[in-house]
């Protein structure tokens, strides 16, 4: 009974998310100067989670970043699409920067969009985000995301049994949502995208000016 409990509150999540069109959810502005907001315990934030962190970079650069996004929320697009391959370039691939994101969905179509970047094969995650990020107009913002989500799930590898049992994990889903969870109620994140440098944190989307400017301060 309770198997059948979980498959159907899952299905439902999944058909809100397609069908349902959404609002555009709560985020943060940048700021023309970057000004931290207060700082946290480094150890704390990195202490483990459900779900296996999603990290690029080296293991021990001097910086390191966690962010929190939504994947409807159209300033964490602007930022992964205009300012993060110019900092994946110059301090991530070099060695400065380990740079970490994690899942703060706003809404049921936020969330089932990181499940399938979850789902995607084997270190295909980023390059899922990727592709939602820039594809973001064709699904976030429709009557029926559907459609556009297969034909983004298919060119990852994606079959239609293997897209239908990702957004049907409940498992996944609640793990998703207490990262979420835990961000708002342990590190006061209430708004996306949220930056912690080093424990610092920053809300908006930081520009590659605003955010080389914190780096190479504490570089």
């Amino acid at each position: 009974m309770a198997d059948t409990f979980l498959t159907r509150r899952s299905t439902l999540l999944a058909a809100a998310a397609f069908t349902a069109a959404s609002a555009v959810p709560l985020t943060a502005f940048a700021q023309s100067a970057p000004a931290a907001a207060g700082s946290v315990d480094m150890d704390k934030l990195l202490e483990p989670g459900p779900l296996e962190e999603q990290v690029e970079g080296a293991e021990d650069a001097p910086i390191t970043v966690v962010e929190y996004a939504s994947m409807t929320c159209s300033h964490c697009a602007h930022f992964h699409k205009e300012t993060f391959p110019a900092i994946k370039e110059n301090y991530i691939d070099t060695g400065k920067v380990r740079f970490i994101l994690r899942e703060f969905p706003f809404d049921p179509r936020a969330a089932a969009a990181f499940m399938l970047a979850r789902c995607a094969p084997e270190g295909k995650y980023f390059a899922m985000v990727d592709v939602l990020f820039k594809q973001q107009q064709s699904w976030a913002f429709v009557e029926n995301a559907r459609p556009p989500l297969e034909n983004i799930a298919k060119l990852a590898g994606f079959t239609q049994e293997s897209f239908q049992t990702c957004l049907t994990n409940q498992k996944l889903l609640d793990d998703i949502n207490s990262i979420r969870e835990r961000a708002s109620a342990e590190f006061g994140v209430n708004a996306t995208p949220t930056f912690f440098i080093n424990g610092k944190k920053y809300s908006g989307a930081l520009t590659v000016d605003q955010m080389s400017a914190i780096f190479d301060d504490l570089l």
